[in-house]
């Protein structure tokens, strides 16, 4: 065995510190944080962003041991993916790749990308400015707010875990942290899943009926499998990503949770979607 390869397979044992020195400063999961801004209105602007990302940064000194638990579960179900199913999902997908180009692989990737978060933010902001509806521009703020922090997070584990991607052919077992050695070693976490996730997870939480709560996920769910089918990802990536963007997604929305939801669509055709005022 060459000392390259030596390298990678240690690189591989310590995944589960790297994880967590990547999310060190981030909050996935703390629930008793008193909130700074809590007893103030919300306004969804610059200076309320900034408020909530310094709350955002520092509750790692606030958590509980639940708290650290559920960060460890998540470490742990990522290190038991890579090490049971990556190869195996692999193989599968690669002997039937008649599906490629197919729709709904593609409205995976698409929503995926960076872009349909801005447009759908852009959609939400513009009708609150028009109409001056706090709910349209407090769900604008929450899907740009949960997207920047998702995608900084993923940046910084990228680069750490330095994970290569499956289509160079090096194992799901190929690690090389902090060597920056382009994107085809930036795998894990999976950035399309992450905006996905992180977009599906506030429209879920705003939406009123529990089948329009479901419904946002599927699109999100075919990126996961777009981005495994089309060997960009491995299934840990994927799922890493969806759980960072999942939890910080409804970090985002419990800061301005009011004890309603906020949409809701007409279950008669055709469909109405209704935004009520505060």
């Amino acid at each position: 065995m060459t000392g390259n390869n030596i390298n990678v397979c240690n690189s591989k044992r310590f995944i589960l510190l790297l994880v967590f020195i990547g999310l060190f400063g981030i909050s996935l999961f703390a629930q008793n944080q008193v909130l700074q801004n809590s007893v103030q209105p919300n306004k969804y602007n610059f200076s309320q962003f900034g408020n909530e990302t310094w709350d955002f940064i520092r509750q790692p000194a606030d958590w509980v041991g639940g708290d650290w638990l559920k960060l460890g579960l998540l470490g742990a179900g990522t290190f038991l993916i890579i090490e049971t199913a990556d190869q195996p999902v692999r193989d599968v997908v690669r002997r039937n790749q008649q599906y490629y180009n197919s729709l709904p692989i593609k409205i995976g990737n698409i929503w995926g990308d960076w872009y349909p978060t801005v447009i759908i933010a852009g959609g939400f902001a513009l009708h609150g400015w028009l109409n001056d509806e706090s709910p349209s521009k407090k769900i604008a703020f929450e899907i740009i707010q949960s997207g920047l922090y998702t995608e900084f997070v993923t940046q910084i584990i990228k680069h750490a875990l330095g994970r290569a991607r499956p289509y160079k052919e090096l194992g799901p077992d190929s690690f090389k942290p902090f060597s920056f050695l382009g994107w085809d070693f930036t795998s894990m976490p999976a950035g399309h899943t992450t905006w996905a996730f992180s977009l599906s997870t506030v429209l879920s939480r705003n939406a009123k009926q529990d089948w329009v709560k479901v419904l946002a996920y599927l699109p999100a769910v075919l990126t996961f499998v777009a981005r495994i089918y089309q060997d960009h990802h491995w299934t840990s990536d994927n799922f890493l990503g969806a759980a960072l963007a999942y939890f910080f997604a409804n970090w985002v929305v419990d800061q301005h949770e009011k004890k309603e939801s906020i949409v809701e669509i007409s279950p008669s055709f055709p469909l109405t979607v209704m935004i009520p005022l505060n």
